[in-house]
This record gives C-alpha cells, structure tokens and sequence, in this order.
C-alpha cells in the first residue's frame, strides 16, 4: 500500500503581518521557528519582525532516511559505500514524472577518490579502466554540480566541461592518439590531478574527496536542473508544469566489464 508524507510543507514564512505558523508548532518549526511566527502573524502584537521563512524540522530527516536506504543497497551489492577495499559506486539521476530527455542532469561514478579507486582498481583488475570512471566523475560533478547548480556564470562563456574536454583533446595529440580509448592508465591518472586543478583554478572549488558529499552535492545538483535554462525551455515547449517538479533516483552503478 503506498503511503503519503505525513507534512508535504516543507517551508513556512513569515513577515509583513503574517505567518504560515504560530507557537503551537513547536515540533514542526522548532522552538524559535514557532515563537517568530507567533510574533510575526499575531494580530495584536504586531512586532516588527523581519520577514524570513523556516525549513521544518522533517527535512532534516532527510539525511538520516538516505544514509538509511544507501546501507539497504551496501547489503544488497555486497559492497560499502566509500569503503577502499570494496566500494559501491552511485548515480544520481532525474525522476520527472514525464521524460525529459537529455535536459535533466546526471552524475556518475559517485564515490570515487584517491583511495576507493585502489578498490576498483583491484576488483577490476583494470587500473585505465578505473582512472577513466574517475576523471569522468571529476568532469561531470565539476560541471553539473559545481558550475550548473551553483549557478555560475562560465568565464567568456567557456564551461569547465568544455575547458576539460579541449585538454583531453591537447593530450590525446601530445600521445599522437585519436581516441580516449587509446589513452593510458598514467595518462588518465594525470588527467585526474590536471581536471582537479582546473576545478579549483576556475570554479574556485575543491572536488570533494569525501564519497558522502559527493553524494548530497549530486542529488542537490540534480533538484536544481530541474529549473536549468534547458529544462525550463523544454517544458514551455511540451507544456509541463514548472510545479511538477523531479524526483531523484540514487543507483548503484554496475560495470558490464565486471560481471
């Protein structure tokens, strides 16, 4: 049987007179949450309250319902998640309830770093197979979660992914080869610190190394394409509601060349 959200408001305001709470909602809006609605939407009072909004108690419970499903898939897969002998690796994709192909979002690879790729190294036996899941995870969460979501503005409008892929392209010809294929594991391995470095140089950012943040960065990041410029365009054009929202799906990944 599918079940509701007990609270599907998640944000309260208040000001100007008004307020969507009052002091009854302590365990919803919290102690102080609750004592400035009161203040701010009390007819009587009427205090000058600067205007503002709480994020309710339940979201915060978030989090702990993540960590909480990710140990269900840890179980199912066999592996854990950031473990550097044998660690599950996620997506994080779009879940609009009507498709919309290619305007939403996704991150791959999640999880990697400096030392769960020894795991993948060691269960794939195949170090450049490793190395190019990594650099991949280094250019897509750049892009999609540092730039895109973070709403920045690329340079002479000139994106990080675009700033990676001619760098790919410069050392492909340095090695006098035409495909990424035909690339190195100590080619991709350098490819990995080189993409880093640009990450910091122009987005003024460091790639997380931590597998949990990567995590919360990418599912944040996936919410936020939903009002990316091609989203937004997309949806004028087949009429799709902006309030529908998305949904996000975590997955683990699974490589074909594993088994």
């Amino acid at each position: 049987m599918a079940t509701t959200a007990k609270n599907e408001k998640y944000v309260y305001s208040f000001g100007g007179g008004k307020a969507d709470g009052n002091e009854s909602m302590k365990n919803l809006l919290g102690g102080k949450g609750a004592n400035l609605a009161e203040m701010a939407g009390h007819k009587d009072l009427k205090l000058p309250v600067p205007p503002g909004f709480t994020i309710t108690t339940e979201v915060s419970t978030l989090e702990k319902q993540i960590k909480d499903a990710l140990a269900q898939v840890e179980k199912l897969m066999g592996k854990k998640f950031g473990d550097v002998k044998n660690p599950l690796l996620m997506s994080v994709r779009s879940g609009a309830r009507k498709s919309m192909p290619g305007m939403m979002d996704t991150v791959l690879n999640i999880g990697l770093n400096d030392e769960t790729i020894q795991g993948l190294i060691a269960e794939s036996g195949d170090e450049r197979f490793a190395y190019d899941a990594y650099r991949r995870l280094v250019m897509m969460y750049a892009d999609v979660v540092i730039e895109k979501a973070g709403g920045m503005e690329p340079a002479k409008g000139i994106g990080i992914r675009k700033i990676m892929d001619e760098r790919l392209e410069e050392v492909k010809k340095e090695k006098g080869v035409e495909l990424d294929t035909d690339l190195s594991a100590d080619d991709l391995k350098k490819l990995v610190k080189e993409f880093k470095a640009l990450t910091k140089k122009h987005l003024k950012q460091d790639f997380p190394e931590t597998p949990w943040d990567q995590l919360m960065g990418g599912v944040g990041a996936v919410f936020a394409s939903w009002n990316g410029k091609r989203a937004i365009e997309y949806r004028r054009i087949e009429n799709i509601p902006d309030e529908w929202g998305t949904a996000v799906n975590v997955q683990a990944m699974v490589f074909g060349n594993m088994g």
